[in-house]
């Protein structure tokens, strides 16, 4: 069985190894939640399998049990009342520990073999993930699908792609010959083996649980890590899910499933500073505030530590020719989840004196009410709307979008909209805010949520000074420009460059500058301090395991033999 699962998928894996080289469209997972792709009563199976979860406790069969604890909330009013055993550390750590040789051994193709085993049945539950996902992360239905599904187990089958290809970067073995004139040549047998550095520590987010997730977890578990899953209290049962099913897939693959556990904990009693510093944790993968990740790079300098962390993602409008369609792009890009999204735009850098568009000059206030009343027509549908906006997943992002009103002038009121099927759950449209340059205090640190600062600059080049500035020191994930002149565009790449972030041009139809495509977008940079890796690439994955060389001496041929 150990091969069996690399026969299975081989093909695909092949396709992926092509995909990250070639950096164009392809993606292993259909995004679609259509029953002629998933089965025709997929859909109903997975809403069924997630309500099996409802007030109850999930089981793991982990070593080392203690009393269950839990404290997620539905963001859409149902009641979840799902527990999970509180983990015994010593104990899971112990057996990571003692599963690893065997894991290690075992080679890369095993390894990969298993991980996309693992994706494929992931692939195969997504309607059960999007339902868990979106109960837990507030997201809407369709997004909770795309992101929380098949987006996410591409980017799981990414890191597997890019991991497989370091590993057989060098051949298991080589016989090494070295002449040495009349004398018999050296013969050395060479041996190459892929070692993982230890146990890996994947700490969840509570916005996207899978796709932040799998990149670190399918990363560290193939190149032979063993991994302790941590999720975030308020999003735990997507990665549960993952957990389940992946010691499942090990324990039939004659793995110990403790290769995969999961370490839950509440706000109250946090756990991962804990697990974090533990001297068999060698890898750490976070997503969240930059005071945590700054904390575990500083504190946990017995591992390889990858972090994405806040920022401040930035647009510039300069003068350009369709703005309509980027007001059009904009009001879904700042509404979508209500822009509990990392790659969410916060701030719009606006010339005071307004800009040049295809039907003549457009004051600030212009550009502000075009923005304003794009967003405001694009949520009048409600039922539209609560599907795009999703529900306000934290309680702390509710206060920072009601505290945002009091910074500046509003140019657009949030306001509460109701679901049609969840009549508890809490829906709110985006602020919008117009604030002058020097009021840095209002916009320079994420505002994280549904608010966009509106924010007047002396001019375009002051816009990509005042971005620049705020990208160097705050980081960001996404750019964007929008002007009809190249040397506009041509200065913000320059500004991209030396601050480490993605740019995006223009944007006007279906792509949006919060959405990052597997096997072709590089998610972040690790160019500025909202992240210290891009999120995936060789770098990534290269880390998480060290090739130890054996050589042994071979006897020389006799003359003639």
């Amino acid at each position: 069985m150990t091969t069996a699962f690399f026969a299975a998928h081989e093909a695909m894996l092949l396709k992926a190894l092509q995909a990250i080289r070639a950096r164009t469209y392809w993606s292993a997972y259909p995004e679609l939640p259509s029953g002629r792709i998933y089965g025709e009563t997929a859909r109903h199976d997975g809403e069924v399998a997630f309500q099996s979860y409802l007030g109850r406790q999930f089981d793991l069969d982990q070593p080392g049990r203690k009393p269950a604890i839990g404290e997620e909330r539905s963001p859409y009013g149902i009641e979840l009342g799902i527990t999970y055993e509180a983990p015994d550390m010593e104990a899971l750590i112990l057996r990571a520990v003692k599963a690893m040789p065997a894991w290690r051994d075992a080679g890369p193709d095993a390894r990969a073999g298993v991980c996309l085993e693992i994706l494929h049945r992931l692939n195969r539950r997504s309607f059960e993930l999007a339902f868990a996902v979106m109960h837990t992360t507030g997201q809407g239905f369709m997004m909770a699908f795309q992101a929380g599904g098949p987006h996410a187990q591409d980017r799981g089958l990414e890191a597997v792609a890019y991991a497989y290809e370091a590993m057989k970067s060098a051949p298991d073995t080589v016989v090494w010959e070295k002449p040495q004139g009349k004398n018999p040549p050296l013969l050395v047998e060479k041996t190459f083996k892929a070692v993982p550095r230890g146990v890996a520590l994947v700490v969840g987010c509570s916005t996207f649980p899978t796709w932040n997730g799998y990149p670190g977890l399918f990363a560290s578990l193939v190149t032979g890590n063993p991994v302790i899953v941590k999720p975030h209290p308020a999003a735990i049962l997507p990665l549960a899910i993952t957990v389940k099913l992946a010691r499942e897939v090990l324990a039939e693959a004659g793995f110990d499933e403790n290769l995969v556990t999961l370490a839950v904990d509440t706000a109250a009693h946090p756990i991962t500073k804990e697990i974090a510093t533990r001297p068999e944790v060698r890898i750490i993968d976070f997503t969240g505030s930059s005071v945590f990740g700054n904390w575990l790079e500083a504190d946990c300098a017995q591992a390889q530590v990858y972090t994405e962390k806040s920022g401040v993602n930035a647009i510039v409008i300069d003068d350009f020719d369709d703005l309509k369609g980027m007001a059009r792009n904009l009001a879904f890009t700042l509404s979508l989840y209500s822009g509990q999204m990392c790659t969410t735009p916060q701030n719009i850098f606006i010339p005071a004196k307004g800009i040049k568009g295809p039907e003549g000059h457009l004051s600030f206030k212009d550009v502000a009410k075009l923005i304003a009343g794009s967003i405001d027509k694009f949520l009048s549908d409600p039922e539209r709307a609560v599907e795009v906006l999703g529900a306000i997943q934290s309680p702390a992002t509710l206060q920072r979008l009601e505290a945002a009103a009091s910074l500046g002038e509003i140019v657009l009121e949030s306001r509460a909209i109701a679901h049609p099927h969840f009549p508890n759950a809490t829906i709110r449209t985006p602020v919008v805010v117009a604030v002058d340059a020097d009021q840095s205090d209002a916009y320079e640190t994420e505002c994280f949520g549904p608010v966009t600062f509106l924010i007047r600059t002396k001019s375009t080049e002051d816009s990509l000074a005042e971005m620049e500035r705020t990208i160097q020191k705050h980081g960001a994930i996404t750019a964007a420009i929008y002007s009809s002149q190249e040397e506009t565009l041509q200065a913000a790449r320059e500004v991209a460059l030396r601050v480490g972030v993605n740019l995006s041009e223009n944007l006007t139809g279906g792509l949006f500058v919060n959405q990052s495509a597997a096997f072709s977008d590089f998610h972040a940079t690790g160019g500025n301090p909202a992240a210290n890796a891009s999120l995936t690439d060789h770098a990534f994955v290269a880390n998480r395991f060290r090739v130890v060389e054996m050589r042994r001496m071979l006897p020389v041929p006799a003359e003639g033999a």
